[in-house]
């Protein structure tokens, strides 16, 4: 179970701690306490609360099987977040963000394997047969991608969700994640825009004690989250070798006994059951908040999702509201029903080479 959210604790952090004044963001005020010695003093009720909505919307994410990308490239937050996410077993960003990134991932996955066939060299004594020049080279270009891509060696596809710290300083990387329809979660402090962010967390993004302690209750959801997708998973194998076992002795009572052919019905009413709890954020472009929008327009399954057209999934984003109007959903119907009919290599394969479900 994730740490329980103290108010205490984020106030000794200096969560409460905004940026001057003169330098508020105007959207920012529903989130502001107070103003002392020309400081803004954010409300950590409204933080904890945030938190907490965050931390959901994050296991749910990680449950489902996608990565979470943490963004940091400032100096007091590079440490905390490598450590962090690391633990968490996450991808994590803390030198310079690479432009393309997530708009030109099939270009950074090249850059990726260019690394990963470096290795291979070394492995096989390819590189010993190299000049002593060229094995230089190949050294810097290594040392390079490693300092610059090493943490998203695993990521082999675009993330379910970005966390940032700071989006003033990390506005590319909002900018390319909204192109895309990927959840933004972030730390926002008084100065920035809350606007384009799904998940807000107000807190001050400027102090380490801040970041680690935010950071510490987000990376606990997600680890959380992880640990049930795996002991799901466990559940599911255990329960199908149950049922595969008894099924070859119970196959010759069931010819004789005529009255068990009222157990059809509830074997029904399971398999509706599993329905109703399909995953649509495993369609690109998908987080849980638009996941959640959609279920209230009883669209549940990838089959409800798949007979929709676009236009009508439009109009449920706009009455939304203005943050969700601007979402392209053009190709969820299509992903929705490769997932209904059960082609998830075809959809992962699709989803790869395609910039963020976008065609």
């Amino acid at each position: 179970m994730a740490n329980k959210i103290e108010v205490k604790n984020l106030l000794e952090a200096g969560v409460h701690f905004g940026h001057l004044t003169r330098k508020w963001n105007p959207n920012m005020a529903p989130y502001i306490y107070m103003e002392r010695n020309g400081i803004h003093v954010i409300n950590l009720y409204k933080t904890a609360a945030k938190i907490e909505e965050a931390n959901e919307a994050l296991k749910k994410i990680a449950a489902s099987g996608r990565k979470i990308l943490f963004v940091a490239t400032k100096k007091q937050a590079k440490d905390i977040v490598a450590d962090r996410a690391g633990k968490a077993n996450m991808p994590y960003i803390t030198e310079r963000w690479p432009g393309g990134m997530l708009t030109n991932f099939i270009t950074i996955r090249k850059a990726v394997k260019k690394m990963a066939s470096i290795d291979r060299m070394k492995k096989d004594g390819t590189f010993l047969t190299l000049s002593k020049k060229e094995r230089l080279q190949v050294d810097r270009l290594r040392a390079k991608l490693e300092k610059n891509l090493g943490s998203i060696s695993d990521m082999t596809r675009l993330p379910g969700a970005l966390f940032i710290v700071d989006t003033m300083r990390e506005h590319i990387a909002v900018k390319e994640a909204l192109k895309l329809n990927i959840p933004i979660f972030a730390m926002v402090d008084t100065n920035s825009d809350p606007r384009p962010i799904d998940y807000i967390i107000p807190s001050n993004d400027d102090a380490s004690k801040s970041i680690e302690a935010v950071l510490t209750h987000v990376t606990d959801a997600i680890i959380e989250g992880l640990a049930d997708r795996k002991s799901d998973k466990q559940a599911e194998k255990e329960g199908k070798e149950e049922v595969a076992a008894p099924a070859k002795k119970e196959e010759a009572p069931k010819a004789k006994e005529t009255p068990k052919t009222e157990e059809a019905p509830k074997a029904e009413v399971k398999k509706e059951a599993t329905v109703e709890a399909e995953d649509l954020t495993k369609v690109e472009g998908i987080g849980p908040k638009i996941a959640e929008i959609f279920q209230s327009n009883n669209i549940n399954t990838y089959a409800d999702l798949a007979g929709k057209s676009v236009e009508e999934l439009s109009e449920i984003l706009a009455a939304a509201g203005s943050r969700y109007a601007s979402k392209n959903p053009g190709s969820w119907p299509k992903q929705a029903k490769m997932a209904a009919d059960g082609k998830w290599d075809e959809l992962k394969e699709w989803q790869d080479n395609t910039k963020g479900g976008i065609e």
